[in-house]
Order: C-alpha cells, then sequence, then structure tokens
C-alpha cells in the first residue's frame, strides 16, 4: 500500500477538524507576536508578509513530510518565545545581521539534532535558568497588555472578561474568543482600518544575511537557547505524554533545515510544538493513535495556506488597533508566563539565579548592542555559580 492510499484510508473528518483547530489556536494565540517582532526589526509591509509566507511553509512542509515518515503526529510551530526574544532583545538590530542570526541559531538547531547533541546541549542549561530567562522575556507582554487599558479601556476589558469567561467553560478556546471581543469593540467604535484589506498571495522577499557580534549574541543565542529549551523540550514531553516515541535527533535535525532555508525570507525560528500538538495526538483526532498522524498532516496543509496567504495576515494584523494586538499578545501568552515562573522558582537552591536572570531579561538593559535576554542568562550563570562556591553554613 502507498502512502497516498495510507493517507486516504486512515481520514476521518475528526482529523480534518483536529488539524483546523491546531492552526487557529496556533495562529490566533501567537501570531501578534509574530507581528511585533517583525516590527521590532523594522519590516517593511512586504517583508513581514514573507515572514508569514516562510513560516506557514516551513510548519505546512514539517508537519506533512514528518507525519508521513514516521505514520505519527509530528506538528510544528514558529518560535513564540523566540519572537519575544525579538521584540524585547532584538530591537534595533539591522534586519540583514537579524537574518544572519535566524540562520546561525537554525544551523545550532540542525546540528544540535543530527549529531544527537540535543539532550546534552539542554543539560548544560539548568531549567530554572532558562525558564527565568523566558519569564523575562514575557513579562514585558504581560505588563503591556494591562497598560493598555489606560488607552483603551473598553476593548482590553471586553477582551479580558471575554478571556476569563472562556476559560472556565471552554478553556482551549479563550485565546480565540478573547481576539473576537476585541474585533467586535474594535470594529463597534470604528478602530478597525481594514479599507486597503484584501486578500493576496504573499511572494518571498530575500534578505542577505549578514553576522555581527551584536547579532550573534542578542539574536542567534537567546533565539537558540530559548527555542530549544522552552519550546522542543515541552513538544518532546508532549509526545511522550500521549505515548508516541518520536525519533527526536532527526525530527529537529530536519526541523533546524528546513529553518536554515526559510531564514533569509524570514523564517526566524521552526520548533516541536507542544499545545497545539496535543489536539492532533488526542481522542479527538481519531480514537485509533496509529491514524492521530493524519491530523498532523491536515494541520500542515493548513499552515501552507497561512503561508501563502501570509501577505493577508500581515495586512489584518496592520488593520488592529495597536492596543488589541498588544492585549492579544500579553493575554495569549499569560498561561506561559505563569509556567516559566513556576517552572524558575520552583527550585530553592536555583531560585536566586533564576530571579536574577528574569530581572536583568526584563530590564531590557542593553551592552554592547547585545540585548538583554543574553545578559540575563549571563548574569543567571554567575550567580548561581558564586552561590554554589560558598561554604556551607
Amino acid at each position: 500500500m502507498n502512502t497516498l492510499q495510507r493517507v486516504w484510508r486512515d481520514q476521518s473528518v475528526s482529523a480534518i477538524a483536529a488539524g483546523f483547530v491546531t492552526v487557529l489556536v496556533g495562529f490566533a494565540s501567537s501570531a501578534a507576536i509574530v507581528f511585533q517582532a517583525a516590527q521590532a526589526l523594522g519590516a517593511t509591509p512586504a517583508q513581514a508578509a514573507s515572514w508569514m509566507w516562510a513560516l506557514g511553509i516551513g510548519m505546512g512542509a514539517t508537519c506533512i513530510g514528518l507525519s508521513l515518515r514516521w505514520r505519527m503526529p509530528v506538528v510544528t510551530a514558529w518560535s513564540t518565545p523566540g519572537a519575544a526574544v525579538l521584540v524585547t532583545s532584538a530591537a534595533g538590530v539591522p534586519m540583514a545581521e537579524a537574518v544572519g542570526g535566524f540562520l546561525l541559531s537554525a544551523l545550532l538547531i540542525a546540528v544540535a539534532g543530527f549529531s544527537g547533541l540535543f539532550e546534552r546541549a539542554l543539560g548544560r542549561i539548568p531549567l530554572s535558568l532558562a525558564s527565568g530567562l523566558f519569564a523575562g522575556v514575557l513579562l514585558r507582554f504581560g505588563v503591556d497588555a494591562f497598560a493598555a487599558i489606560q488607552a483603551q479601556p473598553a476593548l482590553v476589558l471586553a477582551m479580558l472578561a471575554a478571556y476569563l469567561a472562556a476559560r472556565r467553560a471552554r478553556s482551549r478556546y479563550a485565546v480565540i474568543l478573547a481576539l473576537l471581543a476585541g474585533i467586535a469593540v474594535a470594529a463597534a467604535g470604528g478602530q478597525l482600518h481594514a479599507g486597503a484589506l484584501r486578500l493576496e498571495l504573499a511572494r518571498p522577499e530575500w534578505t542577505t544575511p549578514r553576522l555581527s557580534l551584536s547579532a550573534v549574541l542578542g539574536v542567534a543565542l537567546p533565539l537558540f537557547v530559548v527555542t530549544m529549551a522552552s519550546q522542543n523540550v515541552p513538544g518532546v514531553a508532549a509526545a511522550q505524554a500521549s505515548g508516541y516515541r518520536l525519533p527526536l535527533s532527526p525530527a529537529i535535525g530536519w526541523i533546524g533545515v528546513a529553518n536554515v532555508l526559510l531564514a533569509p525570507f524570514g523564517g526566524y525560528a521552526l520548533n516541536l510544538a507542544a499545545i497545539t500538538a496535543a489536539i492532533c495526538m488526542g481522542p479527538e483526532a481519531h480514537p485509533d493513535p496509529a491514524r492521530r498522524y493524519v491530523a498532523a498532516v491536515w494541520a500542515g496543509v493548513f499552515y501552507l495556506l497561512v503561508g501563502v496567504f501570509g501577505a493577508t495576515v500581515a495586512g489584518l494584523f496592520a488593520a488592529f488597533p495597536p492596543a488589541l494586538v498588544v492585549a492579544i499578545a500579553g493575554i495569549a501568552l499569560l498561561g506561559t508566563l505563569g509556567n516559566s515562573l513556576a517552572a524558575a522558582l520552583r527550585e530553592e537552591g536555583e531560585r536566586e539565579a533564576a530571579l536574577v536572570a528574569m530581572l536583568v531579561t526584563a530590564s531590557g538593559l542593553s551592552l554592547l548592542g547585545v540585548g538583554s535576554a543574553f545578559w540575563g542568562l549571563v548574569a543567571g550563570v554567575l550567580v548561581r555559580t558564586a552561590l554554589r562556591a560558598r561554604p556551607p553554613g
């Protein structure tokens, strides 16, 4: 039986629905953050559309290819913490240098995967420090979301109310409902600038990569660390919790290869998904675990469509009032921020180092042209080393 025949045999309406919901949840919960990252780097509208094209094509190709290769649901995603790092740590870095950082990070991910060094590389960065770094990156988004109440109280409070109401009943769709509430309030107040919005295909736009010290330390290394530690590790855990033994090294390696190819077009970071992957790995996708891979294949198909119409996606977020984009980004990251804080502060012996890493990262400190995410990691490592070296008592 060939691949096409087998996929057709394993097809189900529930798998198609699960694939669609996977993309809808992933897109609605974090596309605003990706758009903010592109803006922070000074991307033109064409470049922002190219980012969406590259990320959509990358996620679509890897979801389809890897799921068919191993007959298990392999769902990939753009790196949401990576986008957050770009907003906080890479602002002001020229686009060509940022793309050089994307490319170096992708190469490191591919090498870490194919070489089998993934687990050992992660073992050198304590979970507490990685979580503290991540929490520091995300803290700004949470603060900005609540600060936006001062500028647009009706809009932001309506979004928060919708989010909280949905969390009690249908938590999976809480972010989507908050976004819809924000759109409704903005439309009622005449704040949607949708006059120029049209269905438009995205065109990839090449940016020649250029490396610099600030790109290596402020973009590539923080992007690599948070993507591997904060995204790929939960992705592996999600697969294992659902009973799938994912071939980890080649999976990470091939995702890295796709990232390398797409980096010059704005594909800043790809990784294994965790939250959205769970949708394709659960019984809602198919009662038979051996047939749930089709849901991930369909997720890939829908991601390809997101990429193809990337110009429309970018135009959609440009039509939203700034307060809506800021609020939905912060609301979408509340749960992730809470989990990061819990992981950072769980171990008493690691707590001070993780807290310093978080505060330095959240401070926006920039030295020698290098952003705060790198200095947060450095500060955390130094504090951890100093405290472990002190004599007992």
